[in-house]
């Protein structure tokens, strides 16, 4: 009997190897369709790709950018594909992060020209970016470094020095890349986004933290966020402020994305269970109430994905934009009818309060129904020490600028 068993197992497991090897096991959905419902299956709304190699100006419709009446707008520098973060260095260097891409890129004046070279590369979705007193401060995936003294070694930069390490353990398939910020304690301040798009979070994701660069310990500053890739401190006040992507999958126009300030320690501001500080989550949101969460200052729209912003800090704007805030909004996909792809201007009063709420650059979008429906995509916003303002475009891989004046 034993061996017509063994016979008979043999031939199970080698029939069962056939049988998996004829139709193997379903790879899991990518994480942009974790949580799409049963009702929307047969949905075809998708996130868009970049121009991985970058596209030359002279492509595309530039014309098509408009700014309000006294401002000009112009191509400022291209030839960065994946251009997104953005950090201003002593000597006047540009520097440009990435997060599809590997590389980090300077830009600089040679010749009475602006060239843009590759800094670093192999890295590891270097998307968050600072400069200060001669540092350059990477935050990666994984991962926060330094190269000290960088504009005296554009051209043979020297080894990175770890801050923190071990920032993505998980290797999470969801909102990874980081944003970074130095704040006017002179800590750096980084987001950790939700490892989907509705999971319940582990206790260091969904947050913005910051980390002491001398000693590498680390604090949360806010919870309950879901994917923040854009953050400033108040001239005045000093105090964060930051922009927030809401969750996919809930309609056209729910929930929305945010704009959200840090008046004191210990805020949350929802997710997952409360989304747009008054909108409870369909699953994880039945047991809880939106009441003991924080609320945002000011819903911005949903999926239109606001990135980078900046205060408004230079002289060369009218006095009425002193202390604005400028959000570059990359664009909606989980949306029928896409909206986005603009910088919006909101101006606030002294308390915080805002009063204004408004475009300031549009034209990268074309036809809201169409697939792909914009030619570019707004990324990060910079203020230079001239006062104009830089716009990055990681669709195409260029730096725009925005002046004022004849």
């Amino acid at each position: 009997m034993r061996p017509a068993f063994i016979a008979a197992a043999f031939a199970a497991f080698f029939a069962a190897s056939a049988f998996s090897q004829d139709k193997p096991a379903a790879s899991p959905p990518p994480s942009w369709q974790q949580g799409k419902p049963s009702a929307l299956s047969e949905s075809t709304l998708h996130p868009f790709n970049i121009e991985m190699t970058g596209r030359s100006a002279s492509e595309l419709p530039i014309d098509k950018l408009k700014v309000p009446a006294g401002f000009k707008v112009q191509v400022w520098a291209e030839g960065m594909p994946g251009a997104r973060s953005m950090a201003l260095g002593d000597k006047g260097t540009v520097f440009v992060g990435t997060r599809q891409l590997s590389e980090v890129y300077a830009v600089t004046e040679r010749d009475g020209k602006r060239v843009a070279t590759v800094l670093l590369k192999g890295l590891n979705a270097p998307n968050g970016i600072v400069f200060n007193k001669g540092t350059l401060y990477i935050a990666e995936r994984d991962r926060i470094t330094r190269y000290d003294d960088i504009e005296s070694r554009l051209d043979n930069a020297p080894e990175a020095k770890v801050i923190v390490d071990g920032l993505d353990p998980d290797k999470q398939p969801g909102h990874f890349w980081k944003f970074l910020a130095m704040g006017p304690d002179g800590k750096l301040y980084y987001n950790v986004g939700a490892p989907g798009n509705i999971v319940m979070p582990g206790y260091f994701q969904a947050t913005i933290s910051r980390v002491d660069p001398k000693t590498g310990v680390i604090e949360t500053v806010a919870q309950g966020v879901r994917n923040s890739v854009g953050f400033d401190f108040h001239p005045k006040t000093k105090e964060l402020w930051f922009t927030n992507h809401g969750r996919d999958w809930m309609g056209d126009d729910s929930p929305n994305d945010t704009l959200n300030r840090v008046s004191h320690k210990g805020m949350n501001f929802g997710y997952p269970f409360c989304h747009q500080g008054d909108m409870p989550d369909p699953d994880f949101g039945k047991h809880r109430s939106c009441a003991e969460f924080d609320k945002p200052t000011l819903k911005l729209g949903a999926h239109i994905a606001p990135i980078g912003m900046r205060f408004y800090t230079g002289k060369m704007f009218p006095a009425e934009y002193q202390n604005n805030i400028f959000i570059a909004m990359r664009g909606s996909w989980n949306r029928t009818e896409k909206q986005g792809y603009n910088v919006m201007r909101v101006v606030l009063d002294p308390q915080g309060k805002v009063l204004k709420y408004e475009p300031f650059l549009t034209g990268f979008l074309l036809d809201a129904k169409a697939d792909p429906p914009m030619w570019g995509r707004p990324n990060d916003v910079m203020v230079m020490r001239d006062g104009a303002l830089l716009v990055s475009d990681d669709q195409n891989g260029i730096i725009y600028r925005v002046s004022y004046g004849k």
